[in-house]
């Protein structure tokens, strides 16, 4: 017998954009989506890079059709300031975890620190921790290591652009990482331990920067809630053609049904003028508008010099 489902409602359409929001301590990124979901009364919504519980600080969301637009910024750099908690080693490789060992003896000198931690700038191999969201199986690492299981994990390269160490007051040390995608402050604190040889664990961290996306533009879920109920939200989203940070081109009304359909259009007959840098090269991405200077479509000039939709975009 076929199952009777219940089908959602589709959203209200609506602008597109970005919202970033100042995560608290304790939330987890899906609280901060389904609190954006309940502010503008609709489903989708989705997150640019998971921050744990313990962190705090800038968690871009993506708002209708914007969501389109995740993996162009999936590669985004990250900017962490936090502390890390010398002498003290945790399952979690932050304070949220069980205490594995506490070093009995001295800690480390400043100099010594400080020539430990410049050691992880550059290309450095990483193990994920059990405690996070990577897949084994299909099954979340963080599941397996709650059952008391440990399992095989393949290192990954991350990048640390740069690193410092703002300030030495033990048993706590302060960091600020700029760093590629997919690297974890906590993995680092808890190698930074193994190597000073007194074991370490995250007690701190605060997000920045997220890609293009900055604390300057982050609110607090109270003060979006505040905007959602005066009705003035999504007037304060970050459009799509300035988060993304590409050339742009503005497209007539001929040419903009046309892409609208899936087309290609030559680049000779782009309306206007490429508005940021000079004229791209064959590769090159740039965000399509319409004449009223909303965006439609990322697209991509190929060699014969069109230009190729990669994605559309729709308030849906």
């Amino acid at each position: 017998m076929a199952r009777n489902r219940r089908r959602r409602r589709p959203d209200p359409p609506g602008p597109i954009g970005f919202l970033v929001v100042d995560k608290p301590v304790g939330w987890t990124s899906h609280d901060v989506v389904d609190a954006a979901r309940r502010w503008l009364g609709i489903r989708k919504v989705g997150h640019l890079g998971t921050l744990d519980p313990l962190a705090t600080g800038v968690l871009p969301l993506a708002i209708r059709g914007a969501t389109k637009l995740v993996p162009f910024l999936a590669d985004g750099q990250k900017t962490y300031v936090g502390t890390i908690r010398l002498g003290v080693s945790t399952d979690t490789f932050d304070a949220e975890g069980r205490v594995t060992h506490e070093h009995d003896g001295p800690l480390p000198e400043e100099p010594v620190v400080k020539q430990a931690v410049q050691a992880f700038r550059g290309e450095i191999q990483q193990l994920p921790p059990m405690y996070s969201s990577v897949k084994k199986d299909g099954v979340p690492l963080y599941r397996l290591a709650r059952k008391g299981e440990e399992v095989e994990r393949e290192l990954r390269s991350v990048t640390i652009h740069q690193i410092s160490m703002p300030h030495y007051e033990p048993p706590e040390i302060g960091i600020e990482v700029h760093c590629t995608p997919g690297t974890y402050v906590r993995t680092l604190a808890a190698d930074l331990g193994e190597k000073l040889g007194c074991g370490a664990h995250l007690s701190g961290l605060r997000r920045t920067r997220s890609g293009p996306f900055t604390l300057e533009q982050a609110r607090t879920p109270e003060a979006w809630e505040a905007l959602a109920e005066a009705g003035e939200l999504e007037a304060e989203l970050t459009p799509p053609d300035q988060a993304l940070e590409l050339p742009r081109v503005r497209l007539t009304a001929v040419q903009a049904r046309k892409v609208g359909h899936g087309a290609a259009i030559p680049a000779a007959e782009a309306s206007g003028e490429f508005e940021m840098g000079p004229p791209p090269r064959p590769g090159d991405r740039l965000s399509a508008l319409i004449p009223s200077g909303e965006m439609l479509a990322v697209m991509e000039l190929r060699p014969d010099r069109w230009l190729h939709p990669l994605r559309l975009l729709d308030g849906s």
